[in-house]
C-alpha cells in the first residue's frame, strides 16, 4: 500500500481541524448561553415577528402594494387632503406628532392618534379596543366625520374612476367577481400594516445577543422589571394586549375624563379604561398618554409609575428605565418609507369639497 506524502497528510490534519473548529464555533454560537437578565426578560417578552400576518391571511406582494397606495392616498377623503399618512406619517415613527390629529375642516380628534408601526400585533385597535384587527380599523377612519369625513360611495367613485385601481384590485384579490368593494380597502390597507414592523436592539438581545444592549440599558432594563413594568407592558409588542383604568394629570385638573372603554361596552369597570401601549420606538411617538397631554418622555415614565405601580421613581431610576426604553427604538422598513407613485385623477373623479 502506497503511503501519503507526509505533507499532504499534514495539510489533511489542518484542513480537519479547521472544519472541526468552525462546527464548533457555529453550535456555540447556535446555543448561547443566556443570561440571568436575559431569561427574566424572555418570561414577559418576545422578540417581535417579521410580519402580522396570521394563518390563512391572504398575502402577496399585489395586495401589499394596493394597501400601500390606497394607505397615502388623500382622495379618499372628501377634500381629496388627508390620508393614513396624515395622521401616521411613516417619516415620523408612525404618528403626526400632535395630541390630538386635525382631521376634516380644522376639526380636533378627541385622542391621540398612536403608532401604526407594529400595531397589527395588538390584541385590539383604538384605545378603546372597539375594532378587532387593522383590517377593520382602517376603514373608520375614513368614514368618520372630524377626520377624512368620507362615504363608501366616495371611495369606491374614486377608486373605479382611475383605470389603474381597477386593474390593482383585480390582482390584489384573484377570482373575486367584484374586487373593488370597501371592505377590500381595509384589507388591503391591513396587509400593508401587516409588514410595518420595526425590530429593535432589544430584539436581538431576546435572541441570545447579550452585547446588543449597553450596560447601563441593561441596568434599565433590571430596574423596568424590578418597579413592575412588564407587568402591562409584555408581549413582543411590549403592549397592546389588555386594557387599564388611568386618568391623566390633565384630565384630573380639568375635571373631565374620557370615558374610555366604557363607551363600547357600557361595562362600568370599564369607565376610563384604555389600551396599554406599546412600547416600541416610544422615544419617538410622543406626545404621550392618550390625551396626548405630556410632552415629556421622562415625566410620562413618572406618572405612569406614580399611578399605575404606586411608587416615585428616583432620578436614577427614571434615567435608568429612559436609557432602556430608548434601546427600544426599531428601523422602519425601508419599502414603507418609499412613496409610491399613485394614479393620476380622471374626469369621473370626484373633486374635492370643504364643506
Amino acid at each position: 500500500m502506497k503511503k501519503k506524502p507526509l505533507l499532504t497528510v499534514f495539510f489533511a490534519a489542518l484542513a480537519l481541524m479547521a472544519v472541526a473548529m468552525l462546527f464548533f464555533q457555529c453550535s456555540d454560537s447556535e446555543h448561547k448561553e443566556l443570561t440571568e437578565l436575559q431569561e427574566r426578560a424572555l418570561i414577559f417578552a418576545a422578540p417581535l415577528p417579521e410580519h402580522a400576518f396570521k394563518d390563512g391571511m391572504a398575502r402577496s406582494e399585489e395586495l401589499i402594494e394596493l394597501g400601500k397606495m390606497l394607505f397615502f392616498e388623500p382622495r379618499l377623503s372628501k377634500s381629496g387632503l388627508i390620508s393614513c399618512n396624515t395622521c401616521h406619517n411613516m417619516a415620523t415613527f408612525g404618528v403626526d406628532q400632535l395630541p390630538v390629529s386635525i382631521g376634516h375642516m380644522w376639526q380636533k380628534g378627541p385622542r391621540n392618534a398612536p403608532t401604526v408601526l407594529n400595531a397589527a400585533l395588538h390584541r385590539t385597535q383604538f384605545w378603546d379596543g372597539r375594532e378587532p384587527d387593522v383590517e377593520s380599523q382602517a376603514l373608520m377612519p375614513i368614514l368618520d366625520q372630524l377626520e377624512m369625513a368620507a362615504t363608501r360611495e366616495h371611495v369606491l367613485a374614486v377608486l373605479s374612476s382611475m383605470p389603474e385601481y381597477v386593474e390593482q384590485f383585480g390582482k390584489a384579490f384573484p377570482g373575486e367577481d367584484e374586487p373593488l368593494v370597501y371592505e377590500n380597502v381595509g384589507v388591503a390597507i391591513g396587509a400593508f400594516e401587516r409588514i410595518l414592523i420595526t425590530p429593535t436592539r432589544f430584539c436581538a438581545f431576546l435572541e441570545g445577543d447579550a452585547g446588543a444592549l449597553t450596560e447601563r440599558e441593561q441596568m434599565g432594563l433590571a430596574v423596568f422589571m424590578r418597579v413592575g413594568c412588564q407587568a402591562c407592558h409584555s408581549g413582543p409588542a411590549l403592549g397592546g394586549n389588555a386594557f387599564a383604568v388611568f386618568e391623566t394629570p390633565a384630565e384630573r385638573k380639568s375635571g373631565q375624563s374620557d370615558s374610555g372603554r366604557f363607551d363600547v361596552t357600557q361595562n362600568p369597570l370599564d369607565k376610563n379604561a384604555f389600551k396599554i401601549p406599546s412600547l416600541i420606538n416610544i422615544a419617538k411617538t410622543y406626545p404621550y398618554l392618550h390625551d396626548g397631554s405630556e410632552w415629556s418622555l421622562s415625566e410620562t415614565v413618572n406618572v405612569v409609575a406614580r399611578d399605575m405601580l404606586v411608587r416615585e421613581l428616583s432620578n436614577e431610576e427614571n434615567e435608568l428605565i429612559l436609557a432602556f426604553l430608548d434601546a427600544l427604538t426599531g428601523e422602519i422598513p425601508a419599502y414603507a418609507l418609499e412613496l409610491p407613485i399613485l394614479p393620476p385623477s380622471t374626469p369621473q373623479t370626484p373633486r374635492p369639497e370643504f364643506d
